[in-house]
């Protein structure tokens, strides 16, 4: 791992997929795609692309600033900002943009990764 190093995903959410989301939630069919589901783009690239398998997700905050429409091809992407190897620590920015380049929502995340070297 190093500082700058990123992955990323595109995924869009159908109609049934909020559906789903309604279902398991207990809420209405929403309108525009929940924030809880951007969200887990984000857990998603960090448990399984980077750092990856074993990662503990420690602390995430996010800001959303625009709202995401369902079938709208998504694109989340965590950027390594900080490595602290004496503590495993891994801090990265994430953010997610639609087709038009719209900036959904944007944050950090911390996390505590296995093989974390200077």
């Amino acid at each position: 791992m190093q500082v700058g190093q990123s992955a990323s995903i595109r995924r869009s959410y159908s109609r049934a997929d909020l559906e789903g989301f309604a279902g398991l939630s207990g809420s209405a069919v929403p309108e525009t795609i929940p924030e809880p589901l951007i969200a887990a783009l984000f857990s998603y690239l960090l448990g399984v692309e980077l750092p990856g398998p074993g990662t503990n997700y420690l602390k995430q905050q996010l800001s959303f600033l625009a709202p995401a429409a369902p079938e709208t091809e998504l694109t989340a992407k965590v950027e390594i900002t900080r490595l602290r190897p004496e503590k495993h620590l891994v801090d990265l920015w994430a953010t997610c943009t639609d087709a038009n380049g719209v900036l959904i929502c944007e944050g950090r995340s911390l996390v505590k990764a296995k093989d974390v070297a200077v």
